[in-house]
């Protein structure tokens, strides 16, 4: 059998305090992973950033998958200290956002006294597995 071709395209710009990755294709199981791994390496690639912009104007199907690489992104961007903007989102995104209660996590201002930016792993799977592992319940009722 013949692979399809990958259904999501990424072009990122840069900018001297922000990065705007511009989303043309689904973003779903496929290829969902693409995108977390560019926001990831653009995340860890500089100090001084202030802003990553996902710009939805070409985007297609947003699925369950790709709705939980946008809550990745949005986690390890204020991690590090990151504004998280989500650009031109079509009327499809904004239902998908509204149904799941996500919006207004995407879209409030940060919290006052934010913490302060660290470094991001450049490995998205390092980061998961750290994030997983710091996640772990601990104390007596623990199996750990």
């Amino acid at each position: 059998m013949t692979p399809l071709p990958p259904t999501l395209r990424l072009a990122t710009v840069e900018a001297e305090d922000s990065v705007r990755i511009e989303i043309t294709g689904d973003l779903d199981y496929d290829s969902a992973g693409l995108l977390l791994e560019e926001a990831t390496a653009r995340l860890g690639a500089r100090s001084g950033l202030d802003s990553l912009r996902l710009s939805f104007t070409q985007v297609g199907v947003v699925d369950s998958t790709g709705l939980s690489a946008l809550l990745m992104i949005h986690r390890r961007a204020t991690a590090a200290g990151v504004r998280l903007h989500l650009d031109d989102r079509p009327p499809r995104l904004d239902r998908i956002l509204t149904i799941t209660g996500t919006l207004e996590h995407f879209t409030a201002p940060p919290p006052a006294g934010a913490t302060a930016p660290h470094q991001i792993p450049a490995s998205p799977l390092a980061a998961t597995e750290a994030e997983t592992t710091a996640a772990r319940p601990t104390g007596p009722h623990s199996s750990t």
